[in-house]
């Protein structure tokens, strides 16, 4: 995860442990198949196939006939019919309508820093110049734009988390980047910018996402799921 070229795409990295123990509350919560669909919400289907088959799942409800013979070789049951009534926001540590209190996310979306600048008091960020640094200031260049699923409206109104901080997004959010407001600091090229979710300020980030954008916890993972590199971390 050290490619700091503008192109390098986000990484969707999934927490073992969080899976496991967000797929044994989602069964012992009640129901029997798990919604699998869109990649598993965008982390992953074997994986999460097998974590909540060995929580108790009986089946899950996947998009083709193709990911259900390949779940078959796994010893999973597969189906294209089915019903899913496994809570998803319990599966996939989801806020549930806007309640923070979930368990811990199970994706944790995260960018790189790709440069620094230096920025003086009227200096314009991005296209459109949407935003004007209000005093002298240090921005970096993340990685991480509307074609990872970074949606425009986040641009002046989301934080990101670097080194344990919460960060403004300022300026338009670009096609493969943002600009990040490092209120005067510096940081090094190459250092971790965690859009949403893990154990720090991001953990329920998607609460607030989800409140600028009008979409859903769940539409936001799965379109920014489906376009990183996954990931895992314990």
């Amino acid at each position: 995860m050290s490619d700091t070229t503008s192109s390098a795409r986000t990484h969707a990295v999934i927490s073992r442990s969080a899976l496991a123990a967000a797929a044994e509350s989602a069964v012992q919560s009640g129901g029997t198949v798990a919604d699998l669909r869109r990649d598993a919400w965008g982390h992953g289907v074997l994986a999460v196939a097998h974590a909540v088959t060995a929580a108790g799942a009986s089946s899950v409800l996947v998009d083709s006939v193709g990911e259900i013979d390949a779940l078959a070789l796994e010893g999973i049951t597969g189906t294209i019919d089915g019903v899913p009534d496994i809570d998803p926001d319990l599966l996939y540590g989801l806020p549930a309508g806007g309640d923070a209190s979930a368990l811990r996310p199970v994706m944790r979306l995260v960018g790189h820093v790709l440069s620094t600048k230096r920025l003086r008091a009227g200096d314009a960020v991005s296209y459109g110049y949407t935003h004007r640094a209000p005093a002298d200031t240090v921005v970096a260049l993340v990685t991480g734009g509307y074609a990872q699923g970074v949606v425009r409206a986040l641009g002046n109104r989301a934080h990101v988390e670097i080194d344990g901080t919460e960060r403004l997004i300022v300026g338009r959010v670009a096609m493969d980047v943002c600009v990040v407001d490092l209120e005067g600091t510096d940081v090094a090229v190459g250092t971790e910018v965690t859009f949403f979710g893990g154990m720090g300020p991001a953990a329920r980030t998607l609460t607030q996402w989800a409140a600028i954008t009008g979409l859903s916890a769940a539409e936001l993972i799965t379109v920014a799921g489906a376009h990183a590199v996954r990931g895992w971390e314990a």
